[in-house]
């Protein structure tokens, strides 16, 4: 890659770091604990088509993801604990991300990535979480969260995999349609494949 490439490289990630990180806080706002509770449904995971687009939305999801995590910590309140999110779950947008560019040309199965990768990875981790919150039981059951980790993680891969499957297929299958039949995007993408 020459300098030029790079610097546009740098500024596709950069823009789509920006725009996750941002819809992530705006779904925060707006849907208050659905960005972050033990159901998810994340606006800013639509976002994740633009991997199956470009290798620069690999990079840019992983760090926007970051962002809005790091965040999160501060918005929720969750302290230490909430790093577990921002480790491991910028490691499934990352994963998630690594998957649809991998799979670009099946698009069904590209934008099956993040959810598989959402849907077993932030589980792990998510009873922790919770209980920093204030949630002692299961959401919507009167199951105890001491001692039924396998429960909760059975929940909350169901959970986050049906809020994951809403944002990527409802709203970003469309989203990314659309964005294929855009003339600039296109262009940016022929470049990219030229230069690869």
């Amino acid at each position: 890659m020459n300098n030029r490439t790079t610097s546009s490289f740098l500024a596709r990630a950069g823009l789509i770091a920006a725009i996750y990180a941002a819809l992530t806080l705006l779904t925060l706002t707006l849907l208050q604990g659905l960005a972050w509770g033990p159901v998810q449904l994340r606006v800013s995971e639509a976002a994740c088509v633009f991997a199956v687009l470009t290798p620069a939305a690999i990079p840019g999801l992983t760090i926007g993801c970051i962002i809005a995590n790091l965040a999160g910590i501060f918005i929720n309140g969750t302290g230490v604990l909430g790093l577990l999110d921002v480790v491991c779950g910028s490691a499934a947008t990352l994963l998630g991300a690594l998957w649809m560019w991998h799979f670009r040309e099946r698009e069904a199965l590209a934008l099956f990535g993040p959810v598989l990768a959402n849907a077993l990875i932030v589980p792990a981790y998510l009873p922790l979480l919770l209980a920093a919150w204030g949630y002692y039981t299961i959401p919507f059951t009167n199951i105890d969260l001491v001692g039924s980790y396998p429960l909760m993680y059975l929940f909350g891969v169901v959970a986050l995999g049906l809020g994951e499957a809403i944002s990527v297929y409802a709203l970003g299958l469309p989203l990314l349609r659309l964005l294929r039949k855009a003339g600039p995007f296109a262009a940016v993408a022929a470049a990219e494949k030229a230069d690869l």
